[in-house]
């Protein structure tokens, strides 16, 4: 996973989560489940990358490269 990647992500899943507070905090449950969906995404593309990172490790055993 790339540095711009989990500072992205990061930011999603934060965004996520201040959305969400914000609707609990106003009792607007459309912004509420936004923030919830921003944080799924953001943990949707965490767990990708950390496949794809998990796939090139394996690549480089298998090729001998490091």
């Amino acid at each position: 996973m790339g540095v711009q990647d989990k500072f992205t992500n990061k930011a999603e899943e934060l965004k996520g989560r201040g959305k969400e507070a914000a609707g609990a905090a106003t009792g607007d449950d459309d912004l509420k489940n936004e923030g919830k969906g921003d944080q799924a995404s953001s943990g949707v593309k965490k767990g990708v990358e950390k496949a794809k990172d998990k796939a090139n490790e394996i690549a480089d055993k298998i090729t001998g490269e490091h």
